[in-house]
């Protein structure tokens, strides 16, 4: 009975089904078939409240603070420009501001330079070239804690630069890099440079994967040198890799501090008194909130300056293959 009952509803069901008109709405232009106005901002939004959360909360309350005087203990006092005049005459602000930009200066030839002729070199076909990559890469996923401590045995008097130095007749006496205001400068900037020029090297490596190698064998056919195809072909094909690692470089040199933390505390004589540092010694040693801040703030300015002047400078400079 029951398949009876099956088989005599069967065949009306059919003609409704195949009767019935479907309601679906063609997608929007940019738009996936079902997706909603909403559905990239739910994406997104994870990343948005990490984003809040983590910058721009602490970012505006850092633009607050330095209109104020405040110990982190006791109530705000509004003091209004007053942080702000006091950098004027404060000659520690400008030995660090100094400082920082010897950073930008002495980093940019080991950020910049360096690593686009190691990229070269790496982007080689050659045996062995990946362990090469591997062994470039290794001090950046190492702690600049480890990095900085290790260091200190390099440039210690009793330390193996000394050694060879003085054993090729190079020294007569060992020195003491980081006690003396000379030299200690410039061995952050060589020990800040070694750590990261790993990764400058691998954005140079992404763009120079990108030039077709016909482009080098019409330039060998024409007879260019390595050096012509380096200028000619190689520069201006990579120059928004170049603006990125500008900007990189500037970031990192105007922020140095672990570094400085670590083997010179902006000794001897604040010699290696850099920006970041100085600003950590204010909020955290002296517990200047609002003065930090004020000097955060100037800083932050003047890398958003930097940035910008690097995006004019390079803007309409990218040469297409």
């Amino acid at each position: 009975m029951a398949t009876h009952v099956q088989e005599s509803h069967a065949p009306s069901a059919a003609p409704m089904r195949r009767g019935r008109k479907r309601n679906v709405r063609a997608p929007q232009p940019g738009r996936l078939p079902g997706q909603r106005w909403y559905t990239p901002y739910l994406f997104s939004l994870p990343a948005l409240i990490l984003f809040g959360v983590f910058f721009a909360w602490p970012a505006v309350t850092a633009i607050q603070l330095s209109f104020f005087k405040w110990d982190a203990i006791s109530q705000p006092i509004f003091v209004g420009l007053d942080n702000f005049a006091r950098l004027a005459s404060d000659d520690r602000f400008w030995t660090g501001l100094g400082n920082s930009l010897l950073f930008l200066v002495g980093m940019f030839p080991l950020l910049v330079v360096i690593p686009l002729l190691l990229a070269v070199l790496l982007n080689q076909k050659l045996p062995g070239i990946k362990t090469f990559r591997m062994l470039y890469y290794l001090p950046v996923v190492t702690s600049m804690v480890a990095v900085g401590v290790a260091w200190e045995y390099v440039f210690n008097q009793q330390g193996v630069l000394n050694w060879i130095l003085t054993g090729f007749g190079i020294l007569d006496q060992p020195i003491q890099y980081l006690l003396d205001p000379v030299w200690a400068l410039p061995a952050l900037v060589l020990v800040e440079g070694w750590k990261s020029m790993g990764v400058f090297m691998m954005v140079y490596l992404a763009g120079l994967q990108t030039i077709p190698t016909n482009l080098y064998e019409a330039a060998k056919v024409d007879g260019a040198s390595a050096w012509h195809r380096l200028r000619h072909i190689t520069v201006p094909l990579i120059v928004p890799y170049i603006a990125v690692t500008l900007t990189m470089e500037m970031l990192e040199a105007m922020q140095v501090f672990t570094s400085v933390y670590v083997m010179t505390q902006g000794g001897p004589q604040d010699s290696t008194l850099t920006l970041g540092y100085y600003i950590w010694s204010a909020a955290f040693q002296k517990y200047d909130m609002g003065y930090a801040s004020a000097m955060g703030l100037v800083l932050w300015i003047l890398l958003v300056l930097m940035a910008l002047a690097n995006y004019r400078i390079t803007k309409g400079r990218t040469v297409t293959p």
